[in-house]
This record gives structure tokens, C-alpha cells and sequence, in this order.
């Protein structure tokens, strides 16, 4: 089976957006000194899309020459009902049909294909050659690689903006809460352009750091606990204190809880960014080496 952890990709997206839930095993023992795993960040568009493709089961890397002599095929013959991409029309999406899945290079599709289903619409394709059926395959495939494995997306330019207006706009908007110290050298930290995007917008929090999310807790019994927020929810709230130890508190009557995160006016300013100020902004940054 081609895509055996297809599903799973909507569940790492769902994880990936919840940062204080996440936790990490500390390397003990021979792990110290083993190399340890380029980081996803760090990983170039190819390694990126490998890694994708490995984890989530994508199976073999589609040939895109091959699938490039179906694409004519599928929109001659298929696309009127199932969409140019094969994205769904009147007839449905191709991406997550288990059919397709369940195929690696034509040799389900292919008997599926010349038998056709004739009892709900779809026409039986008996008189095109295995070859042509088999590049036909490999089209789909190609076509749930480019929906399922984020790690192939590839911004080509994103410096669109004006840096003086960014500068400008940083000093009216930024400064109150930020210093010259803060922006010096601030491009040479990041790859590439879309990750000091990335950045700026939406700082990353790492474990125990200045950003990190804390909390106060006050409890019936009259005892404080403060620490870092690993959990939180409306019923219970899970922080590590400074000596490393876990408490599972239960939100209930008399437990004051008071929450500080440092990001949080950074949050609510987010939702007044443009796109034009955005643009802007990066284009200025991205003068800062």
C-alpha cells in the first residue's frame, strides 16, 4: 500500500499548531554523542520533501515525466467528471479515494481502469494500452504528492515590498515594546527570507525561554505554584516548576489560575497586519545582515 500514514495528515497538522502540548524525551546515555537529526527548519526543500514523504508513507517519489505523459490522458478522459487536478466535479475527488491509494504503479488502477464501474457512470477504458492507464496512475500519484507532502511547496520570491516602508512602519508600530538591539543582524538568523517571515510574525517558543507561556496558580488550600504551561485546558492545567517537577491541577472552584503570555499583544497585533505591511516589513528586514 502506497499512503498507509496518508491520514495522519491532517493529525500533524492539528499538533503542529498546538506548541505547549508538545514535549520531547531528553537524549540520555549513548544519545548525547550520536549525531542528532537536521532539524525540520533547517532541511532544504528536497530534504524537506523526503522526510514528508517518509513520514506520512507517500511510498516512492512519483516520476513526473511519467506522470507528465498522463496528464493529457486524465484530461481527455477523466477530468470532465473528477476536475483538471483531480480535485473532484461531478464526480469525486480522486485524491483520497482509497482505490487510488491502495495502488503504487498501476497494477490496481490499471484491471480497475479497462473494467470501469458502468453501474455508477464511470465508462470502462479497455481500448487504451496498460502504458497509457499506468502514466495515467502515475498522474494521480503525483497529484496527492503535491496536496499531501508540504515539505515539495517552494516559495519562490517573497521580497515584494518596500523596505523604507517597512522601516517605517516598524518604528511607528514595533519599538514601544522592542529596541534597535532586538532588529540588529535580525536576517542573518533565518535561511531564507519566507522563515525571517515566519519568524517575525510569529516568534518560535523554545522550552524554558523568554517567550514561553507561564502560569500562577493559587490553590484552596491557600499554597501558590507557578511554573511553565505545558497543557492547558478549561478543565485542568498542566505546568513544570523550576525544579523540573510536573502538577496536573484541576480547574475548579477556588483554584485561581493567572496566565502570562509573553506573545499575547504580539497575537492581537497580528490581526491588524496587511498583506502590504507584512511585505514591507520582511523587505526590511531582510536588509538587517
Amino acid at each position: 500500500m502506497r499512503y498507509p500514514g496518508f491520514c495522519a495528515l491532517i493529525i500533524v497538522t492539528c499538533i503542529a499548531s498546538a506548541s505547549p502540548t508538545v514535549c520531547q524525551e531528553a537524549p540520555t546515555g549513548d544519545q548525547n554523542n550520536a549525531q542528532q537529526p537536521k532539524s525540520y527548519q533547517k532541511m532544504t526543500p528536497e530534504e524537506r520533501a523526503a522526510a514528508t514523504r517518509a513520514f506520512l508513507g507517500l511510498g516512492a517519489e512519483p516520476d513526473k515525466a511519467v506522470a507528465a505523459r498522463g496528464a493529457p490522458l486524465f484530461q481527455a478522459n477523466c477530468a470532465v467528471c473528477h476536475g483538471q487536478q483531480a480535485r473532484g466535479a461531478m464526480g469525486p475527488s480522486l485524491i483520497t479515494s482509497d482505490t487510488v491509494l491502495s495502488d503504487d504503479h498501476g497494477e490496481k488502477l490499471v484491471p480497475y481502469l479497462k473494467a470501469g464501474r458502468p453501474g455508477k457512470g464511470m465508462p470502462s477504458f479497455a481500448t487504451m494500452d496498460d502504458e497509457q492507464l499506468k502514466d495515467i496512475a502515475e498522474f494521480l500519484h503525483l497529484q496527492i504528492e503535491d496536496v499531501a507532502n508540504r515539505g515539495t511547496y517552494q516559495v519562490l520570491n517573497i521580497l515584494v515590498g518596500n523596505p523604507a516602508k517597512g522601516q517605517d512602519y516598524v518604528a511607528a508600530h514595533c519599538m514601544s515594546c522592542h529596541t534597535a538591539q532586538t532588529f540588529a543582524h535580525i536576517a542573518s538568523r533565518f535561511r531564507s527570507p519566507e522563515q525571517l517571515q515566519r519568524g517575525w510574525i510569529w516568534p518560535t517558543r523554545s522550552g524554558d525561554g523568554p517567550l514561553a507561556i507561564t502560569a500562577t496558580i493559587k490553590k484552596r488550600d491557600g499554597g501558590t505554584i507557578a511554573g511553565r504551561v505545558t497543557q492547558v485546558s478549561d478543565f485542568r492545567i498542566t505546568i513544570v516548576d523550576r525544579a523540573g517537577q510536573t502538577h496536573v491541577i484541576d480547574r475548579g472552584p477556588g483554584e485561581e489560575v493567572q496566565i502570562n503570555d509573553p506573545l499575547a499583544a504580539h497575537e492581537q497585533w497580528i490581526m491588524t497586519l496587511t498583506n502590504d505591511d507584512m511585505h514591507n516589513v520582511t523587505a526590511y528586514l531582510e536588509t538587517l545582515k
